[in-house]
């Protein structure tokens, strides 16, 4: 390795490769930190979330691939299934195992001058400032994920009990700790603010320390495979009004809420719903279907990823349904969907009126005050009924704005972070 090049450690238990996975934030990231001179090396569990794959390591710690020029670390962790015991289990061994192996790992391929630690959950935040603490370099905490709020959200546990404040405490620790913090939706510094932890309220957490850095696309890609994962579909060929909703079909993605609208608008033989995606409830959404008579209404079940791009470009216009009730919307929305929606060049109705709204924003789609069946059908109406300039203007808003978000962009913030922390 060049003398001049920077380390940069990602944790993630989560993470993947093209060849392993969708969680390509971090590879994205890696590939194009490349550019600054900066090799970046993401490690991640060997259990891959939510397939029930594992990477072999054949019996040793960890294993060391390389792909796409992209250094990876695949640690050896305890198999899981569900959100049971077995699950934390597998945070604790992914945690452990990252303590245990990065002295030995940096011995053999350099230390860190950067650690990154990725939540969905704190524990890898956590290694993250552990491990930099160990080398004498700085931390990165990066929140993908509010922890414990999310659990709080899902009413799994009381912010007031004992565990509740537990948590809570080791969130303000990590945040304390770390050298500097990056959030995925602009609004999520707003709960440091609201904890009263920023200097303002009289805590200890400087907020000159957080960033801002997005989910996003890398349109590169995108645009390639529109072009060339072209799915045979005679739906998606029709000369009809397309409305499109792809996503796993569980309940917090509220998919009956669709099938409910659908109904609303069977008198108007020109809209079609193509619901792609697999998940827990989609049986149930085929027995409504044909047990209600929902005709204007196609479950097209599990796609491979690669073809999202070609479907999301044949649409007319997008869904992203989530429930109200079961999410904080207020802080913004960093899902990688609303990204491929944008860049599709399609127009977008969110199902959820959220905070810093991206979609007002760049004035692309249209937000519900209230997720009922009567609103959305009443703006799946207002696209259909636009004219052929005003639609092309929203759709060429959505494209535009995707470049903001594309990896290219997200990087050079990300790479901003990483000369604030050197310099601090």
């Amino acid at each position: 390795m060049d003398k001049t090049m920077r380390r940069f450690w990602i944790f993630n238990h989560y993470a993947t490769t093209p060849a392993t996975g969708p969680m390509l934030r971090h590879f994205c990231f890696a590939e194009c930190l490349k550019e600054k001179n900066i090799e970046t090396t993401v490690f991640a569990a060997n259990e891959l979330h939510q397939t029930g794959d594992t990477v072999d390591t054949h019996g040793k710690p960890y294993l060391r691939t390389e792909e796409e020029g992209v250094p990876f670390v695949f640690v050896r962790t305890s198999k899981y299934e569900g959100n049971g015991f077995s699950r934390v289990k597998n945070m604790l061994s992914f945690f452990f195992g990252l303590l245990r192996m990065a002295g030995g790992y940096a011995k053999t391929y350099g230390k860190p001058d950067v650690v990154m630690g990725s939540s969905a959950h704190p524990l890898t935040s956590i290694a993250g400032i552990l491990v930099a603490g160990r080398f004498h370099v700085p931390a990165i905490v990066e929140v993908r994920d509010l922890w414990p709020e999310a659990i709080f959200s899902f009413g799994k546990v009381r912010m007031d009990s004992l565990l509740g404040r537990l948590l809570s405490a080791g969130e303000k620790w990590m945040y304390v700790h770390a050298d500097a913090i990056v959030f995925t939706k602009e609004g999520d510094v707003d709960h440091i603010k609201e904890m009263g932890w920023d200097t303002e309220h009289g805590g200890s957490i400087d907020l000159e320390k957080c960033f801002y850095v997005n989910n996003g696309v890398k349109l590169t890609d995108y645009e390639k495979s529109i072009k060339e994962d072209i799915l045979a579909d005679r739906d998606l060929e029709e000369d009809s009004f397309k409305v499109v909703y792809t996503g796993t079909i569980r309940p917090v993605n509220n998919v009956g809420n669709l099938l409910d609208t659908a109904k609303l608008l069977k008198d108007q033989k020109d809209i079609r719903f193509l619901i792609f995606g697999g998940g827990s409830q989609l049986e149930l959404m085929q027995e409504r279907v044909k047990k209600e008579k929902i005709d204007n209404v196609v479950l097209k079940g599990f796609v491979e990823k690669k073809y999202i791009p070609y479907i999301l470009s044949r649409s007319s216009v997008n869904i992203l349904n989530y429930s109200q009730s079961q999410y904080n919307w207020s802080r913004g929305n960093s899902s990688n969907k609303l990204f491929e929606y944008m860049a599709s060049g399609k127009p977008i109705i969110s199902t959820v009126k959220m905070g810093y709204c991206i979609l007002e924003k760049y004035q692309c789609g249209l937000s519900l005050e209230e997720c009922t069946p009567e609103a959305l059908a009443e703006e799946i109406r207002n696209i259909h009924d636009l004219s052929e300039e005003t639609y092309a203007k929203m759709a060429v808003r959505a494209k535009e704005g995707a470049k903001d978000f594309d990896f290219s962009v997200l990087t050079e913030r990300l790479y901003q972070v990483i000369e604030y922390v050197e310099k601090a």
